[in-house]
């Protein structure tokens, strides 16, 4: 019986695949517990007179880290199962806020796809990960390095 929900091999993700996850509401009990657990006390995140009365920012905003956090969890369970080995580096640049009751989906292309040289049944895939609010704004972009199972070992 075929197993469904495992993710990509190497020779799954060529350059120029485009893909992109499911989307995913950002809600208030996700900041809350993002920010209790990782102990992010910044008035930003807890003080809600803060924001009404002195922040720049209006309204309940996600940190950073969340948004990034919850793509990943998008990733993770659509393209990764059982085949994602390492995640090795990546370069993040956060365009804008996402506030609670957004919703986020994640848009990837493959920008680089390579087989280790070390490990010939494993392979090398960046990707340029966009996250984009319900109404098409732009909000992080992230390039990612992971480490994937190949298939077949390179010959």
């Amino acid at each position: 019986m075929e197993t469904v929900g495992i993710g990509f091999y190497f020779e799954d993700l060529p350059v120029g695949r485009q893909f992109q996850t499911v989307g995913r509401t950002v809600t208030e009990t996700d900041i809350v517990g993002f920010v209790n657990a990782i102990g992010m006390t910044e008035v930003l995140f807890t003080n809600l007179e803060f924001l009404k009365h002195e922040s720049d920012i209006k309204g309940r905003v996600a940190p950073g880290s969340l948004v990034f956090c919850l793509a990943e969890g998008l990733l993770s369970q659509a393209t990764m199962q059982k085949t994602g080995y390492a995640f090795l580096n990546m370069e993040l640049d956060i365009k804008g806020p996402v506030f609670a009751g957004d919703t986020i989906h994640v848009e990837c292309e493959v920008i680089e796809a390579r087989r280790s040289r070390s490990r010939p049944n494993r392979g090398l895939v960046r990707t340029r990960n966009r996250i984009i609010k319900q109404d098409g704004t732009l909000v992080q972009e992230y390039t990612p390095l992971r480490m994937v199972k190949a298939r077949e070992s390179a010959q």
